[in-house]
């Protein structure tokens, strides 16, 4: 086979504009294996290339090569293929409803004991997460390799206080599950991007340490345009290879919406539960409620239907990482993310053994639809209630929400004049993706 058809079959069509370009720079690219990582670990030293992660989650190696030697890596009889190692971002939108929490933390869930990773910007010590006891359990930071917990951006911390947060500072701001535990990978630099390898180190760190810490939920509030099937982007497969190992692995849908085939990666992923973000105009009915603009739409790539659900998104208050008891609002998908993996981390302490897939159907068939396409809502807004098999309540329809209020999962269609809402139910944080 000849040098052009080895890199058209074999490498990723934005490195082949890189070499076509006359690039003599290192390519920064991830070279699947056809078995084990060591099965082209020596072919790549031999080009020139220097090593960054050996990542057997996705049997590949992320690696820095000389843009004159990747047709000689692509020849070698064990690679697979060389994917671009692109860049991601968070997805927040710089511009609630449906969750109420409270009455399942009232029936005693509260995410206790349960680790939910949150591959992010990093997490801030804030006080609604080591106080009154320290919550954020382990740290691991690919960025800057500091020991530590920090957050030199501010997204991670925004999107763990939606899911963790304890109300410690403001009990108005509660998370969704305030006993969980919060494993912070840094993964996302202090503007808030990050290379496709770092992430993957990542979910494989997590998917190491599992047992550790007992992570049962991982949170991406980040993509990455999907331009491939998800059967051949890296950071898919990644997710795929999370869920397989028993993750429930909860990622944004991305803020390039409104337009059609806008979900990102690793929101492109059958397997993850990815989630869009509402508009609840801050009252209590969702009557009014809407996909917000800004959150993608599907299909993906290949053809699937995304996102899998909807949650609040627009104006999220959260944890800030400007101080130990600072909050700040936020929109995006984001924001809606953690929600979700909040509720999951409920429905595990509700019951252990519970697998991805089940977690998932559970949380897709109590949704509530709003009236929008699949492509818009999936299933429709979460219902923490129905999921949780927590008594219903219903709140006087339409009646005014505070500013930036926990989100409420359970909120019934029903008018009961007699029965206003319970301001004790009211307290939430939200971040976007």
């Amino acid at each position: 086979m000849n040098q052009n058809m080895v890199r058209k079959k074999f490498v990723h069509p934005t490195v082949q504009k890189r070499i076509a370009a006359g690039s003599k720079q290192t390519l920064s690219v991830i070279v699947y294996s056809q078995g084990r990582c060591d099965h082209i670990r020596e072919c790549i030293q031999q080009a020139g290339g220097k090593i960054k992660y050996e990542l057997p989650a996705i049997h590949a190696i992320a690696a820095e090569i000389p843009a004159e030697s990747v047709d000689q890596v692509a020849a070698h009889h064990m690679v697979q293929f060389i994917n671009d190692d692109a860049k991601v971002f968070k997805c927040m939108d710089f511009a609630s409803l449906a969750a109420n929490a409270s009455l399942a933390n009232e029936a005693g869930y509260t995410g206790k004991g349960v680790g939910i990773a949150i591959l992010d910007t990093g997490v801030y010590p804030h006080y609604d997460l080591v106080r009154p006891t320290n919550r954020i359990i382990a740290f691991k930071d690919f960025i800057n390799s500091r020991p530590q917990p920090y957050d030199d951006d501010g997204h991670g911390t925004h999107v763990a206080g939606i899911a963790a947060g304890n109300g410690f500072s403001n009990e108005r701001y509660k998370g969704i599950a305030p006993e969980a535990n919060i494993i912070g990978v840094k993964v996302l630099d202090e503007e808030g991007s990050g290379t496709t390898s770092d992430i993957i180190a990542g979910i494989q760190w997590v998917i190491d340490n599992k047992e550790k810490y007992n992570i049962k939920v991982v949170n991406m509030s980040f993509g990455s345009p999907a331009d491939n099937s998800h059967r051949d982007d890296p950071l898919s497969r990644a997710a795929a290879a999370a869920v397989q190992s028993g993750l429930t692995v909860v990622v944004s849908a991305g803020n390039s919406g409104p337009n059609a085939r806008t979900i990102t990666s690793p929101g492109i992923t059958p397997s993850v539960i990815t989630v869009g973000a509402v508009d609840d105009n801050r009252t209590s009915t969702y009557a009014d409620d809407f996909v917000a603009d800004f959150s993608s739409r599907g299909p993906t790539p290949s053809g699937g239907i995304k996102p899998d659900v909807v949650a609040p998104g627009v104006n999220i208050t959260s944890l800030s990482n400007t101080g130990p008891t600072a909050y700040v609002s936020h929109s995006g998908t984001s924001m809606a993310s953690p929600m979700v993996a909040g509720v999951a981390a409920l429905m595990y302490e509700q019951d252990a053994n519970l697998s991805p897939s089940s977690v998932k159907n559970k949380l897709m068939n109590t949704c509530v639809a709003i009236g929008e396409p699949k492509t818009a809502e999936g299933s429709g807004i979460i219902n923490i209630n129905k999921a949780l098999g927590v008594e219903d309540i219903t709140p006087s329809q339409g009646s005014p929400q505070p500013s930036s209020p926990r989100p409420r999962f359970g909120r019934s269609r029903r008018q009961n004049p007699r029965m206003g809402f319970d301001s004790s139910l009211l307290a939430l944080l939200f971040l976007f993706l």
